[in-house]
């Protein structure tokens, strides 16, 4: 056999062994953009879809929405919906939060720690309080 015929060129070539990747990655000349943005970046990502018609055309994928988190130990929020941050601005408030203190904002467990340490310190102030009293006592 020609060591030709199975070089790594020859095998790139090949139109069978095309992977899913590359249609999504719009390597099909058969398809062009329907929007002005001519560029592949993050937001105008596409993916060929074949109409009724036999037509290849791009139909526009929309991000994944990450959804709210805490915003102290930045875990996903529970009981709110993930969605992009301008619909979910669009959410009514009943929605959009948590019937809690520090609702759609912090997560139960950190809420918890916030109110445990508050209570903390404030019990430490009344404890030196009244170790100040004792010395002014002891001192008199």
């Amino acid at each position: 056999e020609d060591p030709r015929r199975h070089s790594y060129r020859n095998k790139t070539r090949n139109p069978t062994r095309l992977s899913v990747r590359t249609s999504v990655r719009m390597k099909d000349a058969r398809i062009t953009y329907r929007r002005r943005h001519s560029y592949r970046t993050k937001s105008n990502k596409v993916r060929p879809v074949k109409t009724p018609g036999g037509k290849l055309v791009a139909r526009y994928i929309t991000k994944s929405a990450k959804g709210p988190a805490c915003g102290d130990c930045h875990k996903t929020l529970q009981g709110l919906k993930r969605l992009r941050p301008a619909q979910f601005s669009r959410l009514p408030k009943c929605k959009r939060t948590v019937a809690r203190a520090y609702g759609g904002s912090r997560c139960a467990s950190c809420v918890r720690d916030r109110i445990l340490r508050a209570f903390i310190i404030e019990e430490q102030k009344i404890v030196k309080q009244v170790l100040m009293e004792k010395l002014r006592k002891s001192k008199n």
